[in-house]
């Protein structure tokens, strides 16, 4: 692997539905992940997907690139704009994974995540063993 090498691009598009089952799974039921309302009277733009949802996405689109055998060292983001999933039309999240930085020890693996042109996360990098790939 060599800095700058793109190693896996993917949008994938979250729906209403992907929010439920995902709060079923993680039991966060937070209703300005469900209900417009509620979103709108707490002055949110819209039903937000889960932020940990958008970082778990991010992630796998790296994660599913690599080996087999990869061993993630660490994984972290900041989060920058929420994503609004419209109750018709849905959301893509779009991900492309970069190889940032190599060293002995780790490659570090940059995620550049958008929803709509915007970027949502940033600081989205994965270190990754270099001795696993």
């Amino acid at each position: 692997m060599n800095v700058g090498d793109v190693i896996a691009e993917r949008t994938v598009h979250l729906t209403r539905e992907s929010l439920v089952r995902y709060a079923g799974a993680s039991g966060d039921f937070n209703p300005i992940h469900y209900r417009d309302d509620v979103a709108a009277e707490v002055g949110l733009p819209g039903v937000l997907a889960h932020g940990m949802l958008t970082m778990g996405i991010a992630s796998s689109v790296a994660i599913v690139a690599l080996s087999g055998t990869a061993r993630v060292l660490d994984y972290g983001v900041r989060f920058a704009r929420p994503v609004v999933v419209d109750p018709q039309a849905g959301a893509d999240v779009a991900i492309t994974a970069k190889v940032g930085a190599v060293d002995e020890t780790a490659v570090r693996i940059d995620l550049v995540v958008k929803h709509a042109d915007t970027t949502v996360l940033v600081k989205s990098q994965l270190r990754v063993a270099a001795d696993s790939l």
